[in-house]
């Protein structure tokens, strides 16, 4: 996986945050996000970065880079396009 080289829109630190609630959290604030922002999620070896990844990526979310950093990880996760919404705006 590639390095971060982008910056985010918002930094999400969830170091010390246990399982699933880190999922929990970074889904709610990637869902106040707008399409196309990037979210910088710092994350906890171990469970959190085996889970929350595994877990966004199959919630339909792009996992943009995983970075190891000293005593933690940093995860850049793009929001979608919502389709859904796009959608329902030009049939209105």
């Amino acid at each position: 996986m590639a390095q971060i080289g982008q910056l985010p829109d918002i930094k999400l630190d969830l170091r010390g945050t246990p399982c699933p609630l880190n999922f929990v959290r970074t889904k709610l604030q990637l869902d106040k996000m707008a399409a196309g922002q990037l979210l910088e999620v710092w994350l906890d070896g171990g469970e959190p970065i085996e889970q929350v990844p595994e877990s966004l990526a199959i919630e339909g979310y792009a996992i943009n880079a995983i970075e190891e950093r000293t005593g933690f990880f940093a995860l850049l996760i793009q929001k979608p396009q919502d389709t859904a919404n796009a959608t329902l705006s030009a049939s209105a």
